[in-house]
C-alpha cells in the first residue's frame, strides 16, 4: 500500500504556490498518491508530477475520463448532460467533431478585431484611474465579454453568467458547487431553447444547434447544453487566469519585462513561457483507472482516480532545464498547460489570441505599469490556478 501523501499539511502555502511541493514529491518519484486539500480533504487520489508520466497519462486511453466505466456518474453529467470533458471515444470523437464544424480557427481568427476593440474600450475605462484591479478591470471582463458575445449570451445576464461559472470551476464548498451546476443548467437550458426559437443568428450557439454531420447526425439538447457549459469554461476561466498571472510574472521579472518591451517579436514565446511558468489550469480533471495500469513505476489498480498535474508537469527540470525561472527567450514549446492528447483544451486559441492582444496593449498604455500590492484571492481547489484580485498601477 502506498504511503499517502496529506498536500493538506502544507496549509495556505500550499495553495499559495504549490510548486515546491510538486518539486519535493518529483524528487521522490513522478507519480504519489496524496490526500487533497481543502475544500476537497476527504479525497484521495493518484498524482502525477513528472512531464513525461503526465504527456504519457493525459493520452492514455486506459485512464477514462466517462465515469460509466467504472460505473460512476457525475454531479456535473447529471445536471449539465454529457460533454467533452467526461466523454471517452467514440462518443467524445462524436462530440469533438460536431463542435469542431461551428468552431472554428477561422471563427477564432475573425474575432481579432472585435477582441481589439474590447481591449481598447476597457483600457479607455481604466487608465484614468491611475491604478486598478487588473482582474476585475480588464483581465475578466476581456474574456467574458469575448466568450459571451461568441455563445449570444445577453448582456444583461452575464454578471451572472460570471459568478456561476466562477463557483462551477473553483467552488467554496461541495454545496455552492450544487448549487452553481444547477443553475447553470436551468440557464443554458432557457438560453438555448430561445435560440431554437428565435430561427438562425450568427452567434456560436444557434450556430451548433443548426450543426449537421454527413450522416444527419446533430447534437440533442442535453448534448447542447454541455458544450455550451465546456465552451464557457474554456472559453473564458483559462483566458482570466492566463492574462493575470502572465503580468504578475512580468511584473516581478522587470528584467523580463523589459526585454518583452524592447522587442515585441518576443511576445508569442512570452505567452508560452507564461503558460508553462504558471499556467491557468493546475490540474486536469480526474481521470480513473478503467483497468489496472503502471503509470511512473506505480501500480494504479482498476477504479483508482488520477489527478495529472499540468503544473507540476510543467516545473520539471528533466524537461526545462532551471524550471522555476521565468525566462521569455525559453523555447517552452511542449508545455500541458492546455493538456495533451485528444482532450487537449478546446479553448485554447481563443486564448492566446486574446492574450496576445491583451498583453501588448496593456504594456503600450501603461509604460509605468506596476504591482501596487499583492495579489489575493487565490482560487480555491486544485483546477484552476489564478487569483480574485490583482492590485496595480501606472
Amino acid at each position: 500500500m502506498a504511503d499517502v501523501v496529506d498536500l493538506g499539511e502544507w496549509g495556505a502555502g500550499f495553495t499559495e504556490d504549490p510548486h515546491p511541493v510538486y518539486a519535493q514529491l518529483r524528487a521522490l518519484g513522478p507519480v504519489h498518491k496524496v490526500r487533497l486539500p481543502p475544500p476537497d480533504q476527504h479525497h484521495e487520489t493518484w498524482l502525477v508530477v513528472g512531464y513525461e508520466e503526465a504527456r504519457a497519462a493525459l493520452a492514455d486511453p486506459r485512464l477514462a475520463k466517462d465515469g460509466a466505466r467504472i460505473g460512476f456518474t457525475f454531479l456535473d453529467e447529471e445536471l449539465i448532460g454529457k460533454y467533452l470533458l467526461i466523454a471517452d471515444p467514440p462518443q467524445h470523437t462524436r462530440l469533438r467533431g460536431l463542435i469542431a464544424r461551428a468552431f472554428t480557427m477561422r471563427r477564432v481568427e475573425a474575432l481579432r478585431p472585435r477582441v481589439q476593440e474590447i481591449t481598447d474600450a476597457l483600457l479607455d475605462a481604466m487608465l484614468p484611474h491611475g491604478h486598478a484591479d487588473l482582474v476585475e478591470s480588464f483581465a475578466y471582463p476581456l474574456p467574458l465579454t469575448v466568450i459571451c458575445e461568441l455563445l449570444g449570451v445577453p448582456e444583461i445576464d452575464r454578471a451572472a453568467f460570471r459568478a456561476l461559472s466562477t463557483e462551477a470551476v473553483a467552488p467554496a464548498d461541495a454545496q455552492s458547487e450544487h448549487e452553481a451546476f444547477v443553475q447553470l443548467a436551468a440557464y443554458l437550458t432557457d438560453l438555448i431553447e430561445e435560440k431554437r426559437c428565435a430561427g438562425p443568428a450568427d452567434d456560436l450557439l444557434s450556430s451548433l444547434i443548426r450543426t449537421t454531420a454527413e450522416d444527419g447526425d446533430r447534437l440533442s439538447p442535453e448534448e447542447l447544453r454541455g458544450m455550451a457549459f465546456v465552451l464557457l469554461i474554456a472559453g473564458h476561466e483559462t483566458t482570466v487566469n492566463l492574462i493575470t498571472s502572465g503580468v504578475h510574472a512580468l511584473l516581478t521579472h522587470l528584467g523580463q519585462l523589459a526585454a518583452l518591451r524592447a522587442d515585441m517579436t518576443l511576445l508569442d514565446g512570452a505567452v508560452e513561457e507564461m503558460l508553462r511558468y504558471d499556467g491557468p489550469v493546475e490540474n486536469a480533471t480526474f481521470r480513473f483507472a478503467a483497468e489496472p495500469l503502471v503509470i511512473g513505476g506505480t501500480a494504479v489498480s482498476a477504479g483508482d482516480p488520477v489527478m495529472i498535474g499540468l503544473t507540476a508537469a510543467d516545473r520539471d527540470g528533466g524537461r526545462y532545464p532551471a524550471p522555476d525561472r521565468f525566462d521569455i527567450r525559453r523555447d517552452a514549446r511542449g508545455h500541458l498547460a492546455f493538456g495533451h492528447g485528444i482532450h487537449y483544451c478546446l479553448g485554447a486559441p481563443l486564448a492566446r489570441l486574446e492574450a496576445r492582444i491583451a498583453l501588448p496593449s496593456l504594456l503600450d498604455r501603461c509604460p509605468d505599469l506596476a504591482l501596487d500590492g499583492p495579489p489575493s484571492g487565490r482560487l480555491p481547489g486544485m483546477l484552476m490556478r489564478g487569483v480574485r484580485r490583482m492590485p496595480v498601477r501606472w
